[in-house]
């Protein structure tokens, strides 16, 4: 998948995800506003309740949507079997995707109304939501392959370039810019996530001084500040590796139980819906 293909493809998900909250809101918000007391007068209660047609059909694709979403994820990730059926980080952003917008789904299925066993459900995948949150700006911080499978530390370093070899071969850049543009940029800065990055944005903008300075313009002035932006970024994330390799075991104590507690509690609640008579409209 090229990176136009891929672009429209992730703007087709959040599009989906944005068209089914706005079409939501504004088929119910009448319905929605009014206390639950009086809702049972209100002209869309039998479509809208958490048994009616279209409430209870939410219920259902949401339910779907995150299961297919999880266990989907899940045999790619784990079974070598399925390696061939696309990369792994399209996967997860599939996944990102149904898990998404199936916890919307599911709740304009409760009508914002949860208690008893369903509220278990319901604030753990408002847990599982969140923490998937977490969860993905924490992955992307790990350096990966084209297919989104995770490097090593020796991997990652082998990813870095010569500086003095690439920059070198542009014209007009001079040795002693140079020499200058290669120190400050494989200088480094131990510290926080936020720290870090704002010392990498003053290297950069340092680099950007000293071109400016030398009227390197252009295509060169273009291609030296993408060289040196992805060796600062390199240089970042082989810093934070070790650590982000190391919360992403955490991140996956929290996140995992909450989806299986979301799941198992779903799958309660289903059984109950079903013995009490609850078929939709089958």
């Amino acid at each position: 998948m090229s990176k136009v293909n891929h672009l429209i493809f992730i703007t087709l998900l959040v599009l989906i995800v944005v068209v089914a909250i706005f079409t939501l809101s504004y088929i119910g918000v009448s319905f929605y506003k009014v206390s639950i007391e009086e809702r049972y007068f209100h002209p869309l209660y039998a479509i809208l309740k958490p048994s009616g047609s279209i409430g209870h059909g939410l219920g259902i694709l949401g339910s779907l949507l995150m299961i297919i979403g999880v266990f989907s994820y899940m045999l790619r990730k784990r079974y070598r079997i399925f390696s061939r059926l696309g990369l792994l980080k399209h996967w997860l952003e599939f996944h990102i995707f149904l898990c998404t917008l199936g916890p919307i789904l599911v709740l304009f299925h409760t009508s914002f109304k949860f208690g008893g066993i369903v509220a278990i459900s319901f604030w753990s995948m408002v847990a599982v939501f969140l923490s998937g949150i977490i969860g993905r700006f924490i992955y992307i911080q790990i350096p990966r392959s084209v297919d989104g499978t995770e490097l090593s530390l020796n991997e990652v370093e082998n990813l870095k370039i010569n500086l003095e070899t690439v920059i070198g071969n542009i014209k007009n850049i001079g040795v002693d810019n140079l020499k200058i543009i290669v120190e400050i940029t494989k200088s480094k800065f131990k510290g926080n996530f936020i720290k870090s990055y704002f010392y990498s944005r003053k290297v950069l903008n340092e680099v950007k001084s000293l071109l400016n300075k030398n009227n390197i313009i252009g295509n060169d002035n273009k291609k030296i500040l993408n060289i040196v932006k992805a060796e600062i970024s390199l240089n970042r994330k082989i810093d934070r590796l070790v650590k982000m390799q190391n919360l992403l075991k955490y991140w996956h104590l929290a996140h995992l139980p909450f989806a299986f507690i979301m799941l198992i509690v779903m799958i309660i609640h289903v059984v109950i819906t079903i013995l009490f008579g609850y078929k939709w409209i089958f």
